[in-house]
């Protein structure tokens, strides 16, 4: 009796498992809570973030702080800087406000300093380095600029909270800041370096490599005429440090491709090849699978980090595959969805056991920025 009853009850446990994630629309200034029972997503409320009347500002980044007390978005237009904007869970309404740099975008918040970390991403400025914006959340006040590279995203910390990992898209390199000391500590070139057109692996290449290596050299000197550029061919749009093992890995959205960093080498230790246009990385809390928007294909993509071995790739509701949030249990992934043209966004929730595509929600145009917040009973 009492066995059947347990079996009875394990199943009406898991249904009140409630998982809830915040979710950015770029082109309509608001931001939607969505809530998934693990059976069907719904958007639970929808926020407005803009300040000004007459224009659209662009939430882009966000992020929930260590203690699921409050969240925060970046507003990537301004007059001329964006803006970090702090808002309580509890109430959804905005606290604090401060300005940061040119196109504010992805960022988190430090376990051990608690500083936040933003990418100021300059989307529309010359192609010079930029620089992460480092505020305390406390005060909200930005305590300093980190210069870095020429449109840098995909703002990530260790797992410690001592170092901050950030790609720049142009130039194509890694950084890894200290977050104690605000400093840049390590700089890293992501391009895949071809050997001479003689020889490699002690054959002759064929002609097309050797086309193709004229064809980047040509293209590498025309952008090194122009002063303070330089032309990345992988693009590299975000890093993720493994949860557990002194491992990063870098979305190459211009080379199609995974690239694994070795952190205690600080060097290339692998790449493996995605489909068109990987944009977003992120790997789940218990450290075993990675999950990548394929962006320019409307794909999500899932991997298996023992063997690099891809696992699934799933077709998203819509168009243009963004960003990542994986619950705390490792059991879902949060897949935001731009959509085209007038089409709202879309959360795609994807069951990470089955690698199947379980629900779906409308939230606002060119949903981008997602960030998990918690898992409740």
């Amino acid at each position: 009796m009492i066995k059947n009853l347990i079996v009875l009850l394990i199943p009406l446990f898991a249904l009140g498992q409630n998982y809830y994630a915040y979710v950015a629309s770029e082109s309509e200034d608001t931001v939607s809570l969505i809530k998934f029972d693990g059976n069907e997503a719904v958007e639970q409320e929808r926020i407005d973030v803009g300040f000004m009347f007459a224009e659209i500002e662009g939430p882009h980044g966000i992020t929930v702080d260590p203690s699921g007390d409050f969240w925060y978005i970046s507003l990537a237009h301004g007059n001329p800087f964006g803006s970090l904007v702090k808002y309580s869970t509890k109430t959804n309404q905005a606290v604090a406000r401060t300005t940061l740099g040119l196109f504010p975008a992805s960022m988190e918040i430090s376990t051990i300093t608690g500083f936040l970390y933003c990418v100021n991403f300059n989307l529309h400025g010359s192609m010079k380095p930029s620089n992460v914006s480092v505020v305390d959340p406390e005060t909200m006040t930005e305590i300093t600029k980190i210069t870095t590279g020429s449109m840098p995203h995909g703002s990530r910390l260790s797992p410690d909270g001592l170092y901050q990992y950030s790609v720049a898209m142009m130039s194509g390199e890694l950084f890894e800041i200290d977050a104690l000391d605000l400093k840049v500590n390590r700089v890293l070139d992501l391009e895949n370096k071809m050997m001479s057109p003689k020889k490699m692996d002690g054959k002759i290449m064929n002609k097309n490599m050797q086309d193709n290596m004229v064809n980047n050299e040509k293209e590498e000197t025309m952008m090194s005429s122009m002063p303070n550029m330089k032309h990345s061919m992988v693009k590299p749009t975000w890093v993720i440090p493994h949860p557990n093992q002194n491992i990063a890995y870098v979305a190459g959205n211009g080379s199609d491709e995974v690239i694994e960093v070795n952190l205690d080498k600080w060097e290339v230790s692998s790449r493996f090849k995605t489909g068109k246009g990987p944009y977003n990385l992120e790997i789940t809390p218990n450290g075993k699978l990675l999950v990548g928007t394929i962006k320019s294909e409307g794909k999500t993509a899932i991997w298996n980090l023992e063997n690099k071995e891809e696992l699934a790739i799933i077709k998203n509701t819509t168009s243009v595959s963004h960003g990542i949030a994986i619950s705390s249990d490792s059991k879902y992934a949060f897949i935001s969805v731009e959509g085209i043209g007038g089409e709202p966004g879309i959360v795609d929730i994807i069951d990470l056991e089955s690698f199947k595509l379980v629900s779906s929600v409308e939230v606002g145009k060119q949903a981008g920025g997602i960030a998990f917040w918690k898992k409740e009973s």
